[in-house]
């Protein structure tokens, strides 16, 4: 391994505890459900989901687990 990836994995770490370095914009995943696959995505401050659940209550076990991840095992905040 060359010294300038040794320096950026070092970089690495020290972003990854740092947190509030981290903001998330905009994210997509396919999350296969029990039944089907769905699109979820996080845009502009708003989960989306095209399952049928998500079309009339704006949230719904896909959306309710991605934050589950994403705020709870890695400590981020949503804007």
């Amino acid at each position: 391994m060359d010294s300038g990836m040794i320096g950026k994995i070092q970089k690495s770490k020290i972003y990854a505890s740092e947190r509030d370095r981290i903001q998330i914009n905009s994210l997509s995943v396919s999350f296969q459900g029990q039944n089907n696959g769905h699109q979820v995505s996080y845009q502009n401050g708003k989960w989306l989901c095209d399952c049928d659940f998500f079309q009339t209550r704006e949230r719904c076990s896909h959306t309710m687990a991605l934050e589950r991840i994403l705020i709870q095992e890695a400590d981020l905040t949503l804007d």
